[in-house]
C-alpha cells in the first residue's frame, strides 16, 4: 500500500513541504530577504559554497553541508542554523562578522518553527514560466460574482433572512440542524463585542432584559456609537503596518502617523463607502475635493501607502526605493484582493497565475509615485508629507494661537535675561524655552504621496535587484482578475487612479469577496474562505460559495456600506446561535456548517479595554498624537515642530493613556509596547512590520503569567472591587453586581456558594478583590461568547 507523505511527516523527516499562501508570503516577505542581505554572499551557488552549503535553494539546506542539514523544520532548537546564528558555539559562528541583531534571528526561528515553508524548488532563476491566464481565470475566485437565490430549505421557520437560508441549506444537506439561540444575554455581551470591543454596561442588560426580542434597537445604537469606528478601525489597521514610528532600523518617530488611525477611525463611524474608502487610500492626492476639509482627508487616506515598516536609511536609495515599492504592491494585493504578491518581484508566482508582468504593471504605478524624499543628513532619506489645506476659519484660529504662542515665548525669554540666579536655574529655564518652540502652531500636515513629474512604465529587476534590468513592463493590473484591457493613463499620471477604478469596480472578482469575508470572519470567528489573506489557488475554498457572492452582490448593491452589511448578519439567526452543547458540530469537528457559534478569545484590545470599561476607569479620547511630546527630550529646538529621533523616549506614554482605549496607544516597532500597551505583545497584536487580515491566537503560559501578576489586571480587580463594595452593602447583592459587570450575566446558585466560601476564606479588604481578579482571568471573560 502506498502512503502519501504528509507534512507531519515531512517535519519528522527533518524536511518541509513546499510553501503555500500565508507561509509563502512569510517566507518571501521576512526570510527571504534575510537570507539575501545576511547568507547568500557565502552560500549560494550564484557565489561561494562555503562549508559546502547552499542557502539558495530548498533543497540546498535541506542536503546541508560539511555538518549535515542546516536546519530541522519545526524545530528551531535542533537546528544548525539556529546554533550558528545564536553563537552558541565557538567554532561555528554566523555570520562571521558580527552577531545578528535578535529580531532578525527570531524571523528564522518563527520560520523554522512554521516548518520552514520554501518554495523554492532550486537555485533563484527569473525565467517565466508560461502562465496560461485563461486557464488561471477558471479558478472560483477569479469567476465572476454571481449572485445565486436564496435555496429553498425546509425548516422555513428558523430562517430570519437570507443568510440563515443558505446556512441551514448547507446543515440540511448534511442531515445537520442549527444550535438553539443562546440566551439573551449572551447575545447581547457577544453583539457589544463584536461591534465595539466593550462589553454591555449593567445598565445596557437591564434595558435588553425588558425588551429581549427589541435586537434591532441594540445593534442601531451600537453601530452609531463612536467606540464602533475605534473597534473595526484597528482591523483594518492590522492590514496597513501602521506604527508610530518609521522603520525598525532606527527610533524615527512618525509625527504625522495619528492622522490616519484618526482618518480611518472616521471613516469607520461615517460609513464611508467602502469603495471611497479603496479609492482614497489608493489615490486620494489625485481625487477631486470640494472642500479644504474634503481634500485634506484625500492626501492623508494616502498614508496607507507610507506607513508601514519604511526603511529611510539606506546608502543604496535605488533599493531602498524598489523595497517600498514591493512593499506597496504586497499591501494592496493583500488588503483588496486577498494574494501574496511579494514573490512576484522575482519570478512568477509558483502558484497562481501571476506572472512577473502582472507585478512591474502594478508597481510601475509606484515606481511614478513619490513616496519618500533625500534629506541632507546623510544617508537618511523621509517620508513624504504634504501641507494640508484650512479653511478660512481654521486659519484665523491657528494664526491667533501663533501670536498668543510668540507671547508665551517672548516672556519667557524676557526672564531669562533678567536672571542671575542659579546656573542650573537657567539651564531649565532654556530648555522649557526650547520645548515650548517645539508647540507652535504651524500648518498641519501628513504622510502622504503624490505623483512624480514624469511618470514611467517600470523594468523588471533581475531577482528583484534594481541594478540589474530587464524588460520594460506596460503599467497595469492582474491580467488573470481584468475582465477588459486596462484603460489609457494619461502621460502625465502614475496610473494609481486608473488601479482604485479597477479595485472598486462590481466587475472585479476578488474586492468585494475579500471584503465580505473579512467583516464574517470578525463576526463568526472564522472566514467563509479561512484563508482571510490568500485567495489564490492554494488557499482554501469557500465553505459556502453562494453565500460568499450573495454577500459580496449586496455589499455592492447597498452602496458598499460596511456597517448595513454588518447590520444583517448579526440579526441573523446564525449569528443568534448558542456556543456550545452535545451534538452541535459537523463531522468534521471544525464547525464548517457553522451549527453553533464558535468562541474566539478577545483581542489584546478588547481585554484592555474591557477591563477599563467595567472598572470605571475609561476615558474618551479625541485622537491625535500617540507619543508623548510634552516630553522635552521627545522634541528638538532646531525648527518648530520638529522631534528629536536620537533621544525619543518611546517607553514613556502620558498618564492619561492608561485608560484610554488601546488603539490611541503609541505602536512601536523596534521594541516592546510601553505602559498598559505591554498587553498587546502578550495577546497576539499584529506587529506592524507585517500585514494580517486575522491574527494568530495562541495559548500560552506567559498570557497565564500575565494576567496572574499584571499591574494593569491587578489595578482593575482593585477599582471593580471597590465599586460593587460601595455600591452595594449586603454580600449577596456585591455578588450579583460583580457578575454581571464582569461576565455581563446573573450569578447562578452553585456560583454564589462557591464564591461566598471563598470570600470567607480570606481577609475582608482582599477577599473581594481576589474573587474579581479572578474573574478577569477566566475564560469566560477572555472568550467572546
Amino acid at each position: 500500500m502506498r502512503h502519501r507523505a504528509t507534512g507531519f511527516t515531512l517535519l519528522l523527516l527533518g524536511l518541509a513541504a513546499p510553501a503555500c499562501g500565508e507561509d509563502a508570503a512569510y517566507f518571501e516577505k521576512q526570510v527571504l530577504p534575510l537570507l539575501q542581505k545576511r547568507c547568500l554572499e557565502c552560500h549560494s551557488h550564484a557565489g561561494k559554497l562555503k562549508g559546502g552549503l547552499a542557502l539558495d535553494s530548498r533543497s540546498g539546506w535541506q542536503t546541508g553541508g560539511d555538518h549535515g542539514p542546516a536546519l530541522v523544520a519545526g524545530s528551531p532548537a535542533r537546528s544548525l542554523i539556529v546554533e550558528a546564528v545564536r553563537y552558541a558555539r565557538p567554532d561555528m559562528e554566523m555570520p562571521p562578522k558580527g552577531r545578528l541583531p535578535d529580531h532578525e534571528i527570531e524571523v528564522l526561528e518563527r520560520w523554522i518553527a512554521m516548518g520552514a515553508p520554501d518554495p523554492r524548488s532550486g537555485p533563484a532563476s527569473t525565467s517565466a514560466t508560461g502562465i496560461d491566464i485563461e486557464a488561471g481565470r477558471r479558478h472560483w475566485a477569479f469567476q465572476p460574482v454571481r449572485n445565486p437565490p436564496p435555496p429553498v430549505v425546509s425548516d422555513n421557520a428558523w430562517p430570519a433572512g437570507d443568510v440563515d437560508r443558505f446556512i441551514l441549506a448547507a446543515q440540511e444537506a448534511a442531515g445537520l440542524s442549527p444550535a438553539p439561540d443562546t440566551e439573551p444575554h449572551t447575545w447581547l455581551r457577544r453583539v457589544h463585542l463584536d461591534l465595539t470591543g466593550l462589553p454591555p454596561s449593567p445598565g445596557d442588560i437591564a434595558s435588553f432584559a425588558l425588551r429581549p426580542h427589541d435586537r434591532e434597537t441594540v445593534v442601531d445604537r451600537l453601530l452609531a456609537s463612536p467606540a464602533f469606528g475605534e473597534r473595526w478601525a484597528r482591523h483594518w489597521l492590522d492590514l496597513t503596518g501602521y506604527a508610530d514610528q518609521i522603520g525598525t532600523s532606527n527610533n524615527v518617530f512618525a509625527e504625522h502617523a495619528w492622522r490616519y488611525r484618526d482618518y480611518v477611525i472616521r471613516a469607520f463611524n461615517s460609513d464611508k463607502p467602502f469603495d471611497d474608502f479603496i479609492r482614497e487610500q489608493v489615490a486620494g492626492d489625485l481625487l477631486p475635493a470640494a472642500t479644504p476639509e474634503k481634500r485634506a482627508e484625500n492626501l492623508t487616506a494616502t498614508g496607507f501607502l507610507v506607513l508601514g515598516d519604511v526603511e529611510i536609511v539606506a546608502v543604496d536609495k535605488l533599493r531602498m526605493e524598489h523595497d517600498l515599492v514591493d512593499q506597496q504592491v504586497s499591501k494592496v494585493g493583500t488588503a483588496f484582493l486577498g494574494m501574496t504578491l511579494g514573490c512576484v518581484r522575482c519570478h512568477d508566482h509558483k502558484f497562481d497565475p501571476v506572472a512577473l508582468q502582472d507585478y512591474y504593471a502594478i508597481a510601475g504605478m509606484f515606481r511614478s509615485t513619490g513616496s519618500t524624499y533625500k534629506t541632507d543628513n546623510g544617508v537618511w532619506s523621509s517620508v513624504n508629507k504634504a501641507d494640508l489645506p484650512e479653511t478660512p476659519a481654521q486659519k484665523a484660529v491657528r494664526e491667533k494661537q501663533l501670536q498668543d504662542h510668540e507671547a508665551r515665548l517672548q516672556a519667557l525669554e524676557a526672564e531669562l535675561k533678567a536672571r542671575t540666579a542659579e546656573k542650573a536655574d537657567t539651564k531649565a529655564l532654556k530648555a522649557r524655552i526650547d520645548h515650548a518652540r517645539f508647540f507652535a502652531p504651524v500648518i498641519p500636515r501628513a504622510f502622504a504621496v503624490h505623483d512624480l513629474a514624469k511618470p514611467a512604465d517600470m523594468r523588471i529587476t533581475i531577482r528583484g535587484n534594481p541594478h540589474a534590468l530587464g524588460q520594460r513592463v506596460k503599467r497595469g493590473t492582474l491580467r488573470v482578475a481584468s475582465w477588459a484591457g486596462f484603460p489609457p493613463i494619461p502621460p502625465d499620471q502614475s496610473g494609481r487612479a486608473q488601479l482604485a477604478e479597477w479595485l472598486t469596480d462590481p466587475r472585479n472578482p476578488l474586492t468585494a469577496r475579500v471584503t465580505v469575508n473579512r467583516i464574517w470572519q470578525k463576526l463568526f470567528g472564522e472566514g467563509l474562505v479561512r484563508t482571510v489573506d490568500y485567495f489564490g489557488t492554494r488557499g482554501e475554498k469557500p465553505t459556502h460559495p453562494g453565500l460568499l457572492d450573495h454577500l459580496a452582490t449586496l455589499l455592492v448593491k447597498n452602496g458598499w456600506s460596511q456597517k448595513r452589511l454588518i447590520r444583517g448578519l448579526v440579526l441573523s439567526r446564525t449569528y443568534r446561535q448558542a456556543a456550545g452543547g452535545a451534538g452541535m458540530t459537523d463531522r468534521s469537528g471544525e464547525n464548517r456548517l457553522l451549527t453553533r457559534m464558535n468562541r474566539p478569545r478577545l483581542d489584546a484590545e478588547s481585554i484592555r479595554d474591557s477591563m477599563l470599561a467595567i472598572s470605571g476607569r475609561l476615558v474618551p479620547s479625541c485622537g491625535g498624537t500617540a507619543l508623548p511630546l510634552e516630553f522635552p527630550e521627545n522634541v528638538s529646538s532646531l525648527s518648530p515642530g520638529a522631534v528629536n529621533p536620537p533621544a525619543f523616549s518611546f517607553n514613556k506614554t502620558r498618564p492619561v493613556q492608561d485608560f484610554e482605549r488601546t488603539i490611541y496607544l503609541p505602536v512601536i516597532r523596534t521594541a516592546a509596547q510601553p505602559g498598559s500597551a505591554r498587553l498587546r505583545d502578550v495577546f497576539d497584536f499584529t506587529q506592524p512590520a507585517q500585514i494580517a487580515g486575522r491574527r494568530a491566537e495562541t495559548t500560552v503560559p506567559t498570557q497565564a503569567l500575565f494576567l496572574i501578576n499584571s499591574d494593569l489586571v491587578r489595578a482593575r480587580a482593585t477599582d471593580i472591587a471597590r465599586l460593587v463594595t460601595q455600591a452595594e452593602p449586603n454580600p449577596g447583592a456585591r455578588l450579583e453586581a460583580l457578575w454581571l459587570r464582569v461576565l455581563s450575566r446573573p450569578i447562578t446558585s452553585t456560583e454564589r456558594d462557591e464564591a461566598a466560601t471563598f470570600l470567607d476564606s480570606l481577609p475582608a479588604d482582599k477577599a473581594w478583590i481576589e474573587l474579581t481578579h479572578a474573574l478577569l482571568a477566566s475564560n469566560e471573560f477572555l472568550l467572546r461568547p
